[in-house]
């Protein structure tokens, strides 16, 4: 299949089009196949096997069985075995992030810098698996002593969305066999072959069989699939990334098995602009924030609010260099802003550019679909400024994952917090002022799990990831949180007697 490719690899064998259960690469049951699409250009270019519910036992029998040996390999064992994963997937960053290209259609240096950020999960999670730790404790009952002991809580399953491939499963999975773990992914329809292309490099690494598992699926049997390993009673985790409204879903799934849950879902970021911030500074990072992945991140910046003394001369910055973007497939060399990935976003991008000229607001910059349009074929829109946004606006409730920007003008700190915490999710928040008493104020009111203080992105294996209000619950990465979301604490109290 790899010589069928439209593009290269250094090394075929990382491109895999079967599913991985128990070790082995297998067709689904059924035999059938799904369409994986560029959106470069809106061309089928491979097909992945379309796993259903029959294929689930197999796979959880297999990590369940998996288990019960892993669980007990030493901790530093685990550690080399996810320092050779690390270094495997750096041999082969190159074809992993050609890979995500054409899945995603972020440009090919965004791909590759999604492998050196995903890269430090691995790293950091190696020693991570060595710095589990219990308690000893002498408690107020005479002659006893009481112990905590922490042991991996079982097979885990990890439901994935398309617009990080390789940076959300490295971060779960990281976490997990670090743990002692066992995890099957089911990675997204638009982005199976990145996900399959770390199964086998996890092969090569020594990871035993039934370790490591996926069972990719099309759009359609995704519910289907997705519930019948949330309820799989050898199932003992889940973690999902995704929108706010699956997350609920998934939550109630898992209730009926007391199943433990981390939930990364929506953002709605907003991204505060004040008076006394450096402009420039601000205009950069929000930059890369919001056209990163054509503005397809959960932690992205999806409400601006710029105070009035300098809203005219943000604005203008933010035109001028937004105006510098090349539009084009993310493997043409030059390209900084490729097409967002499915189709459907082009509609939701309409909707909201249409519903904010519709309550006055101004499309200073781009505002139209390209798709369609002559040289571009695939999933393409403008890059889009609107002033003179309002609450209220379709643009101000719903989460973009387009690349829409929308400018909201305020006057004093308080209406700036106040609009900012005006939404049901809090993932992130970014603020950029030179007042330390202010900044200070905002990371303590503003509503969100991170807070980026003159900072756009700040997302690292070392900082706990994860929201609050309906963005979530639990931490991915970080310093012993993120293990945890894979562990049980097991209690044991000792009684003494005798002499000591």
């Amino acid at each position: 299949m790899a010589d069928k490719l439209p593009f290269k690899l250094n090394n075929p064998s990382v491109f895999k089009t079967q599913a991985l259960i128990n070790g082995e690469w297998v067709d689904s049951k059924s035999g059938k196949k799904f369409d994986v699409y560029d959106p470069g250009n809106g061309k089928v270019w491979a097909q992945a096997p379309d796993c259903t519910p029959d294929d689930t036992d197999a796979a959880v029998q297999a990590a369940h069985t998996a288990f019960q040996t892993f669980k007990k390999t030493n901790p530093k064992t685990r550690a080399q075995c996810l320092l050779k994963w690390d270094q495997l997937i750096r041999e082969n960053r190159d074809d992993l992030a050609q890979i995500v290209t054409y899945e995603t259609g972020k440009p090919l240096a965004e791909s590759q810098g999604e492998l050196d950020y995903a890269l430090g999960f691995t790293w950091w999670f190696a020693g991570e698996a060595e710095r589990v730790q219990g308690t000893v404790q002498t408690p107020s009952a005479p002659n006893r002593r009481v112990f905590t002991v922490k042991q991996p809580i079982g097979v885990a399953v990890a439901l994935v969305p398309w617009n990080f491939p390789i940076a959300m499963i490295l971060r779960k999975a990281g976490a997990a066999l670090a743990a002692g773990c066992t995890m099957i992914v089911k990675p997204s329809p638009e982005t199976p072959f990145s996900v399959l292309s770390l199964a086998y490099l996890a092969q090569e690494a020594g990871f035993a069989k039934g370790v490591f598992s996926v069972l990719p699926t099309s759009l359609d049997n995704t519910p289907a699939l997705s519930e019948s390993l949330c309820r799989h009673p050898l199932v003992k985790k889940v973690t999902f990334t995704g929108s706010t409204r699956v997350g609920k879903l998934v939550a109630k799934i898992c209730s009926d098995g007391l199943k433990k849950c981390t939930l990364e879902l929506g953002g709605n970021c907003p991204f505060l602009v004040f008076d006394d911030a450096d402009l420039e500074q601000a205009a950069t990072q929000l930059m890369a924030l919001k056209w990163r992945h054509a503005g397809q991140a959960c932690i992205t910046a999806n409400r601006i609010y710029v105070q009035k003394g300098v809203y005219d001369k943000f604005t203008e910055i933010l035109s001028e260099k937004t105006k510098t973007l090349k539009i084009g497939h993310g493997a043409k060399e030059g390209t900084t802003l490729g097409p967002v990935t499915t189709d459907r976003s082009l509609d939701k991008a309409e909707a909201q550019v249409a519903d904010a000229e519709k309550q006055g607001g101004k499309v200073v910059l781009g505002g139209k679909k390209l798709h369609g349009k002559e040289g571009y074929d695939g999933y393409f829109f403008e890059p889009t400024i609107i002033t003179g946004a309002r609450e209220g606006m379709l643009i101000s409730r719903e989460e973009t994952f387009a690349p829409v920007m929308a400018l909201f003008e305020f006057g004093e700190e308080e209406e700036a917090v106040r609009w900012a915490n005006d939404t049901s999710m809090g993932l992130a928040s970014y603020f950029f002022t030179k007042n330390v008493d202010r900044t200070w104020r905002l990371l303590e009111n503003l509503e969100a799990g991170m807070i980026g203080m003159n900072t756009g992105n700040a997302s690292a294996a070392e900082s706990p990831f994860g929201g609050i209000k309906e963005s979530g619950y639990g931490k991915e990465s970080g310093k012993d949180v993120a293990i945890q979301e894979y562990m049980v604490t097991k209690t044991g109290t000792l009684t003494l007697s005798g002499h000591y």
